[in-house]
């Protein structure tokens, strides 16, 4: 069936699409009921494409230099701190893919690559640095009651004095909520292992996108009264999974790390899925839908065009994430 088919079926049977949801609904909760085992974990090995290409070895490597870390929480900490921009400077001075001070960097910097220099702005020395910096502050705290992991982020955020004082994570909310936030992410970034648990609000976001099906889509829109109530793609996945009560960012490279990132043959609806010219980098991703089954999403795809369901298996089809609440609250840019 061509795109264009598959659209007028879509609007011409509305009584059709609306039992194709509730199918939907069903099938969905079926799913969540039956896997009883599903895997937050992998966290040893990087899933495929959450981190650019030019730094995923790096990140692969040094997160391993201890047991309290692993890649994918290395991973976590550099897109908190960064988004993986190696030129990324903050009004506090932090420098760097690592976002590391001059004080701190002065200290715990180290050469990673072997070429005779200590670089900030180098994420072949920047990276291995903060896989070494962690791992001392887990030095420093493992005698600490309570996850060694946790401890050390704490020790990162609050300084390993606090953790001590207090014998574990600190009652501040600042260093609480970022551990929260790293464990989070953490998950969106690594590899599962198995069966990824499918997300209980996925059947509402669903039948949200399913009603605005035939809206002209609108660059930048967010469907407010003043846009006509009119999207773009991530301004539809954003309001569908807003109508569930889970908060995305605003932009598609940003909502591809809310969750983990199943397989294309583990898709479930409700998912979200991801185009890009560049397959190598996430933050060059520019479009995305929300996955309903039998290789169709709906989307809002371009100006000129309606949402309206399109196919996912096109050569820009970059990947999928299952989006979870944990997930959507730890992105940094969420608001």
């Amino acid at each position: 069936m061509t795109v264009r088919k598959a659209w007028i079926v879509a609007t011409a049977v509305t009584g059709a699409a609306l039992a194709f949801v509730m199918l939907l609904v069903v099938g969905v909760y079926v799913v969540a009921g039956n896997i009883v085992n599903g895997v937050r974990g992998g966290a040893r090995t990087l899933a495929k494409g959450t981190v650019p290409a030019a730094y995923s070895a790096l990140v692969q490597k040094w997160g391993t230099l201890c047991p309290a870390i692993s890649p994918a929480l290395l991973a976590a900490q550099l897109y908190q701190e960064s988004g993986f921009n190696p030129k990324a400077q903050s009004h506090a001075a932090a420098q760097g893919i690592a976002q590391f001070i001059p004080g701190t960097w002065a200290t715990h910097g180290i050469d990673g690559d072997g070429d005779g220099d200590r670089d900030v702005w180098d994420p072949k020395d920047a990276i291995p640095s903060a896989a070494s910096y962690d791992c001392k502050l887990a030095s420093y705290v493992k005698d600490v009651p309570g996850n060694l992991t946790e401890n050390m982020l704490a020790s990162y955020n609050a300084g390993a004095y606090a953790v001590i004082k207090y014998g574990g994570v600190p009652p501040y909310k600042e260093t609480r909520n970022y551990v929260r936030r790293i464990t989070a992410l953490e998950k969106s970034f690594a590899a599962p292992v198995g069966r990824v648990d499918p997300t209980e609000q996925a059947a509402g976001a669903i039948a949200y996108a399913q009603k605005k099906l035939g809206t002209l889509y609108l660059w930048g829109g967010t469907g407010t009264p003043e846009q006509g109530g009119r999207f773009d793609c991530s301004g539809l996945t954003q309001a569908a999974y807003a109508s569930v009560g889970i908060k995305l960012p605003r932009v598609a490279n940003d909502q591809y790390n809310a969750g983990p990132h199943p397989k294309r043959d583990e898709l479930l609806p409700g998912d979200l899925v991801f185009f890009s010219d560049d397959l190598t980098d996430p933050r060059a991703i520019r479009h995305v839908g929300i996955y309903v089954g039998g290789g169709y999403m709906i989307d809002a795809p371009r100006t000129g065009a309606v949402i309206r369901f399109d196919p996912i298996d096109t050569p820009d089809y970059f990947g999928a994430t299952r989006v979870t609440e944990d997930g959507a609250k730890a992105l940094p840019t969420t608001v």
